[in-house]
């Protein structure tokens, strides 16, 4: 599904990214890792086209895409939930839910049941303002808007970050059953450290913009992952 080839990032002068390569695949949760401030939120947006990257080629669904900006590669089927959230804090959770129409064709204008199955508690609250749920509540709807556009690829940066212990159970109970349904891929960037090999198939290990190691979860130990993202 997606593809990176020697990718690189600029931020002014200072290069953030060095030759990532790695690929996400269908039917997988791929894990990116490492200590803070080595790239992984920067690799996300770079993918996402929030940040147009400098170098390198990126191909996704078999298209070589170039350097497309973050609204066409939300139209080309990349769905992408930012640390912190980002949800629309005085619109309700259904008008927050409905921003991500804008990525389909106006027949598809409807909010799936499939929705409420996976966050239940957002059918209660679709006329509460999205800045009066909690951290938890908000981090469902932000994975739930990103699931409106109908993603071939999803991307998730720190989605247990500050989360009460019952929604992280429920978030991984969501992406695994996203992963088994195995029409997306997805890319996870944790520092949850058991949620992420609990939940991951694949890992990438950042050290310092690079990556350092990489390798389906079968070929990985734990203590050398638990190793590798404590240096």
């Amino acid at each position: 599904m997606l593809k990176l080839d020697n990718l690189t990032l600029h931020y002014g002068s200072s290069q953030i990214l060095n030759d990532i390569s790695m690929q996400a695949d269908l039917g997988k949760i791929t894990c990116v890792m490492g200590t803070n401030g080595v790239g992984k939120t920067s690799l996300l947006k770079a993918i996402s086209g929030t940040h147009i990257r400098s170098g390198g080629a990126m191909t996704f669904n078999d298209e070589d895409i170039g350097k497309l900006p973050a609204h066409a590669m939300a139209r080309r089927g990349v769905g992408y939930v930012p640390q912190g959230r980002d949800i629309f804090p005085l619109l309700t959770v259904r008008e927050n839910l409905e921003t991500g129409y804008a990525c389909l064709p106006p027949s598809e204008h409807v909010i799936p049941d499939e929705i409420f199955e996976l966050f239940p508690i957002l059918k209660d609250f679709l006329h509460r303002r999205g800045g009066d749920l909690s951290g938890g509540q908000q981090q469902q709807l932000a994975i739930a808007r990103a699931l409106i556009t109908k993603p071939k690829l999803l991307l998730l940066d720190e989605p247990t970050e500050g989360i009460q212990p019952n929604i992280i159970k429920q978030i991984g109970k969501v992406i695994t059953y996203l992963r088994d349904r195995g029409d997306m891929a997805i890319i996870l960037v944790e520092q949850f450290f058991d949620f992420a090999y609990d939940h991951a198939d694949d890992f990438v290990i950042l050290r310092r913009g690079s990556v350092v190691k990489s390798g389906p979860r079968a070929t990985l130990s734990r203590d050398e992952l638990l190793e590798a993202v404590s240096v």
